[in-house]
């Protein structure tokens, strides 16, 4: 499977794998956020588009384009072509520097960094049909108050990765009882009874409770007391493949 992009310029951002790191989760005691497993491998499931060079934009609340100043750290030449105000009302548009194709059947989605936490600016998520579409798109951040911000120099402005829209669209969400799964209700009344265990040592600060911290189960991939063969696809860290030129 391939995604192709295409640069639309001479000097586009650079593209790398999603990395796991968060400055929040790293400062929390033991760096405890990175023991769950579902924001780590948010972080890593798609690509990161690079700011090129490090700014400060500010709001002044008004409606219009020229209510947001952008001023970057030194002068470089295709700044003002990759940050503008161009929908205005507190909207700063990037333009990623590519034209992205997909294969058929699949689109793109484009957001913020997962998990990468911006005071005073909030990223908007689109979903681009980049399996036809011969244009590129922006990924657009609003400001959430008047004010100032920054975008630092190599802090990712945009995280691209696929989904299989058209499969969706095809999905029917059902409801169903576990009293109709006996499998999967005794795996969830194993885990539950574990955890609920596990909670009260920690509680009454039982030693061995202390030094094991967390349970481990969704992280290995493993199913309490046995309950079941082990998932054999799961994954607990992502490695996705760099950006090579083509031809």
């Amino acid at each position: 499977m391939i995604l192709e992009c295409y640069p639309t310029g001479e000097r586009p951002p650079d593209i790398v794998p999603g990395r796991p790191q968060r400055a929040w989760m790293d400062a929390f005691a033991e760096r405890h956020p990175y023991r769950c497993l579902p924001l780590t491998m948010a972080n890593t499931t798609g690509w990161e588009i690079l700011n090129p060079v490090g700014f400060t934009a500010e709001w002044n609340g008004g409606a219009h384009q020229d209510c947001i100043t952008f001023t970057p750290d030194h002068p470089h030449p295709s700044f003002h072509d990759l940050v503008k105000s161009h929908f205005s009302r507190g909207v700063i548009t990037f333009h990623t520097g590519y034209l992205f194709r997909t294969p058929p059947g699949w689109a793109m989605w484009c957001a913020g960094p997962p998990n990468h936490i911006k005071d005073g600016v909030q990223p908007l998520v689109g979903l681009v049909e980049t399996d036809w579409l011969p244009f590129p798109f922006t990924m657009n951040w609003m400001f959430t108050r008047p004010g100032r911000i920054r975008f630092e120099k190599g802090e990712p402005f945009c995280f691209i990765t696929l989904a299989p829209d058209q499969a969706l669209q095809q999905t029917q969400p059902i409801t169903k009882s576990l009293n109709k799964n006996p499998d999967l209700r005794d795996q969830y009344d194993a885990w539950y009874k574990s955890r609920s265990e596990f909670n009260s040592r920690l509680m009454k600060q039982d030693p061995e409770a202390m030094r094991e911290a967390w349970q481990r189960f969704y992280f290995r991939g493993e199913l309490p007391e046995e309950k079941g063969p082990a998932p054999k696809a799961h994954v607990n860290k992502r490695r996705l493949k760099p950006v090579k030129m083509g031809f």
